[in-house]
């Protein structure tokens, strides 16, 4: 049986680690920290790329279908809630490229379910978007709240809260869905054996056809022989590449949402407000979370994005991130309430009353996009001499990822053909991950109630 190091437990390290696991392959993570998927927040499933007008057709037909599967794959990670698209009223931009291609997305969707009829996962196929007017959310706007049975009573919170003269029209409501990093993390630490917590890969190098790997932890420092090699050390795949003189192009840069507290008597979608990428009338992402928890992003540099903080490859594969940032990631950061209150602000521009409670730690990590087009989204796999170098930009990449270290561990020999393209997962009990997930959530030094979720059934 062949032995495989994955380098990093985040969401690319702990899913494909999952799913080797499943085909019987010996797998050993590595991660420096002391917990799973501690990476840059996560906290949307972009099934179709509508929050992307920006890229292309064929991207946004990609992230459905790893969307999809992604979903199957950690079904008890996924919060059942649709999301609002809508284009702030100052800038020059309005949806029309979404709208175009939203029933190409839908067809897309028809196809997939005609492949696969598991792959009916985001509702009927006629639900998959709705496109509503001022008009139709004027007459929203006058019925009472209720727990959402169909699309429209998912709008209502929207028709009640929102100025409707801070927005474009149309607004658009979509089946992307939220994804939720404290229960991943909890999946993977009930289905994961071989997990090296607090362990540092400080060394690789080559044995013939065998990978020694050297490692430090409290114990002192060691080395072991392994088959193969799995990068995914997120930001710090550089590192590894730059151990085996691989060398790869890669942006990396570093984000952050805010966590806030506000009333929890009204189920919302999640609602996202387009706008101009780092400047002040950036995007902003209204998150709901269990409990009437908020995670909120803006796509400012007071905001979500920072000064210095995309950085590019040079000499090195390793994008050099200000040490402001990595003193971060590294050592942690408790709060940040200017931050914080500049958010919230920044939503109050689409929903004026929101008055939030802000001091809760930020979620925040570095993404790396491999390449030289920093608004790449959809990004797999790539390889060397037993060697696979994961770069997930969507955490939904995946299962598509899987699919294809399987393929190149099935021409090495390591796996029979039948392994390729297998979809049925081990499944973790939601109560199981409701205890793992607020635990952990804890732990990290945020409110339990960001493990939970509120609508694990979807529209039933």
């Amino acid at each position: 049986m062949s032995k495989i190091a994955v380098i990093g437990a985040g969401i690319a390290g702990i899913g494909v680690g999952i799913y080797l696991q499943n085909l019987g392959v010996d797998v050993d993570i590595f991660e420096k920290k002391d917990s799973l998927v501690s990476g840059p927040p996560m906290c949307h499933l972009h099934a179709g790329g509508n929050l992307y007008p920006e890229i292309s057709d064929e991207q946004c037909l990609t992230l459905l279908k790893e969307s999809i599967e992604l979903l199957r794959f950690f079904q008890n990670a996924i919060d059942f809630r649709p999301t609002v698209v809508a284009v702030r009223k100052d800038i020059d931009l309005n949806l029309d490229t979404v709208l175009k291609r939203l029933d190409k997305l839908k067809n897309g969707y028809k196809e997939l379910i005609q492949k696969d009829k598991n792959n009916k996962v985001l509702g009927e196929i006629e639900d998959y978007y709705k496109v509503y007017t001022k008009d139709d959310i004027l007459k929203l706007k006058e019925k009472e709240y209720k727990k959402p049975q169909n699309l429209d009573d998912w709008m209502i919170p929207f028709a009640k809260n929102v100025d409707l003269d801070s927005i474009k029209w149309p607004v658009i409501l979509v089946q992307e869905y939220g994804l939720n990093v404290f229960r991943i993390a909890a999946m993977a630490e009930i289905l994961l054996k071989n997990i090296r917590l607090n362990t540092e890969v400080i060394d690789i190098t080559k044995n013939g056809e065998k990978w020694i790997v050297k490692y430090k932890n409290s114990d002192g420092e060691f080395s072991e022989e392994y088959d193969y090699i799995i990068n995914a050390a997120g930001y710090e795949s550089g590192k590894i590449d730059d151990m085996i003189d691989s060398k790869r192009e890669r942006f990396t840069e570093f984000k952050a949402a805010y966590v806030v507290k506000w009333r929890d008597d009204i189920i919302w979608p999640e609602v996202v407000f387009l706008g101009e990428r780092g400047t002040p009338k950036g995007m902003g992402q209204f998150t709901p979370y269990y409990g009437g928890y908020y995670q909120l992003h803006g796509m400012t540099k007071e905001i979500t994005l920072f000064d210095n903080g995309l950085v590019k490859t040079d000499k090195s594969s390793y994008p050099n991130l200000d040490k402001e940032f990595v003193d971060k990631i590294e050592k942690g950061w408790n709060k940040d309430t200017v931050r914080s209150q500049k958010a919230v602000k920044h939503i109050k521009q689409f929903i004026p009353s929101f008055e939030a409670e802000v001091g809760y730690k930020p979620l925040y990590g570095a993404q790396q996009i491999p390449g030289d087009d920093e608004t790449l989204r959809a990004a797999e796999v790539s390889f060397g001499d037993r060697y696979a170098r994961c770069e997930i930009v969507k955490a939904s990449s995946i299962l598509s990822m899987a699919d294809e270290i399987v393929k190149k561990l099935i021409s090495l020999g390591e796996l029979k053909e039948e392994s390729l393209g297998n979809r049925e997962y081990k499944q973790t009990s939601s109560e199981e991950v409701d205890e793992v997930a607020t635990k952990l959530a804890q732990k990290r030094g945020y409110p339990k109630e960001l493990g939970r979720i509120i609508n694990k059934k979807g529209l039933n």
